[in-house]
């Protein structure tokens, strides 16, 4: 009978403050349990009564909770701050206001910051050494096993932060119940965001160094080869190819410079501002700053939790540099076409038609083209999501990670395929060669050949080039009598302007397309990036 009894108990139940109310049965109220029941005693009453309240709160309540991403049902548990509530949260409520689908990816940063805590602590008296290696014990284990795909993320317990706490809660006991002494959730996901936010920059700023040293190399095996330099998408002047890539080196090296100060701005430690407005416990904030690789603890408590700046600043740089690519992007898509004929790329970062056989697609460029869009409107999300909300911390902003994640791993994809694709392209110089001539991109040459005031040598050029049109030909096809024709300015040596070979020897001015101009800033770029041109 006694075992029948502990079998029907479920193995875990919630605690319930019901039980506390239950009476035992006296003489003069006598037990409506049946006798052999009645006769174990009072341990083995009260076990059953606790075990038949647990059933009947699980029937009252909501059966089950999923974890996150798993597929097992959960005996719901009560919140963790659960204390004044006398109703669980619906279902539904549950499901819209979970995070820990998408927030467990700030794991490494969270458990990270629960040990500079925990080690705080302990160090300003707030629980025992005992306490804190137990807790940073448990911490380190459960990394492990949520690195070791063993974890198992619940929903119930809506987020990263309380998934971890409950969990150590479960594996210590109460040591774990002192961790968040004099910390908030609210201090906590920040802090993370914060953390999350440096090694992500980081991480960037290495696939930034990648596409710039691809193009680089891209620059050094294509030496002395002239194209067309486009204004408005028109012929404008002969520029060197090499001129043109370092012009997106440039870019990124501005793009890696606006990550270098978002880092640097938002390396400030929120951890111990509480909810919004610190502690009255004597804690010591810049242990914990210091512990984290911070510069300093935030001056403002409640600027420490409601501050999104720098997500925004993160994710603005994110779309510039989304925007130099995908102007890369589109360059390279019309350079890949027929109508251009300029590059080729090879198959391995091209793609086919479902029904035309011919085609090669430069796809990659394409969607990197495309996922500017994506990167651009995860910001718009976060500006819009920041604009209406009074100080200091609001739900909303549970809704920052996604973009934030979202727009991460876009870029960092858009870097690493269009370093792929800068590694297997190639330039068709005869096709080039032969495009060269159309256009009179060297009537600014000669402009500059005459030696008169420039609005008038800009006219004496200008008619140059209608004379050219109306003979089909090219400046450095006239002869000089023609030249002189239209203007008696014109001498022999003129032929040493006109061309695109000789256009492009005559630019001279820093930072110009001539060619110990471009030569200077390869080398400046070769010895900025540590290449090796010995291996190109």
């Amino acid at each position: 009978m006694r075992q029948g009894l502990l079998l029907d108990c479920p193995p875990r139940f919630p605690f319930d403050p019901h039980l506390a109310s239950l009476r035992q049965p006296t003489a003069s109220t006598p037990s409506l349990l049946p006798a052999p029941v009645a006769r174990l005693g009072r341990s083995a009453l009260l076990l059953r009564r606790r075990c038949a309240a647990a059933a009947m709160a699980n029937q009252q309540h909501s059966p089950a909770a999923v974890a996150a991403g798993s597929g097992k049902s959960l005996t719901k548990e009560n919140k963790l701050w659960g204390g004044r509530f006398e109703e669980s949260v619906t279902d539904a409520v549950e499901r819209f206001s979970e995070s820990i689908s998408f927030d467990k990816a700030l794991y490494k940063q969270d458990i990270m910051g629960s040990k500079a805590h925990a080690t705080m602590l302990a160090e300003k008296g707030l629980i025992t050494i005992s306490d804190r290696d137990r807790i940073l014990d448990g911490l380190d284990d459960i990394k492990r096993r949520i690195e070791a795909g063993e974890f198992v993320w619940r929903t119930d317990r809506e987020d990263v932060h309380m998934n971890i706490e409950a969990a150590l809660t479960d594996m210590i006991g109460e040591p774990a119940k002192k961790l968040h002494t004099a910390r908030s959730r609210n201090d906590q996901v920040v802090t993370d965001l914060r953390l999350w936010c440096r090694d992500a920059i980081d991480d960037i700023l290495t696939h930034l160094k990648r596409l710039q040293v691809a193009l680089v190399n891209l620059a050094l095996k294509n030496e002395g080869l002239i194209v067309p330099g486009y204004t408005h998408l028109q012929r404008a002047q002969p520029v060197l190819l090499q001129h043109l890539l370092l012009s997106y080196v440039e870019q990124l090296e501005r793009d890696a410079g606006r990550f270098a100060d978002c880092k640097d701005r938002l390396n400030f430690c929120p951890l111990g501002a509480c909810a919004l407005a610190g502690t009255g416990l004597p804690i010591d904030r810049f242990m914990t700053s210091e512990a984290l690789g911070f510069i300093a603890p935030l001056r403002n408590s409640i600027d420490a939790v409601s501050d999104r700046d720098f997500v925004l600043e993160f994710l603005s740089a994110n779309s510039i540099t989304a925007i130099h690519l995908s102007r890369l992007g589109e360059e390279w898509v019309l350079w890949a076409s027929e109508e251009f004929g300029f590059l080729i790329p090879n198959d391995s970062v091209s793609t086919g038609s479902s029904i035309m056989p011919q085609k090669k697609n430069p796809d990659p460029m394409e969607l990197v083209r495309g996922k500017s869009a994506r990167v651009v409107g995860d910001l718009v999300t976060l500006l819009v999501l920041c604009k209406g909300l009074p100080q200091a911390y609001n739900r909303d902003l549970q809704e920052d990670k996604e973009p934030l994640f979202d727009s991460c791993k876009t870029i960092k994809g858009m870097l690493e395929v269009t370093t792929e694709f800068a590694q297997n392209i190639s330039f068709n110089h005869e096709r080039i060669k032969r495009a060269l001539p159309a256009g009179h991109l060297d009537a600014t040459t000669l402009a500059d050949y005459l030696g008169v005031p420039f609005r008038t040598s800009h006219d004496i050029a200008g008619r140059s080039v209608a004379f050219c049109l109306s003979k089909n030909c090219q400046l450095s096809d006239l002869s000089l009598s023609e030249l002189m024709r239209i203007d008696p300015v014109f001498e022999e040596d003129v032929y040493e302007f006109v061309g695109v070979d000789n256009s492009v020897k005559k630019f001279c001015s820093y930072g110009s397309t001539g060619s110990e101009c471009v030569s200077e800033q390869l080398m400046f770029w070769v010895s900025k990036l540590g290449i090796n041109t010995e291996s190109c």
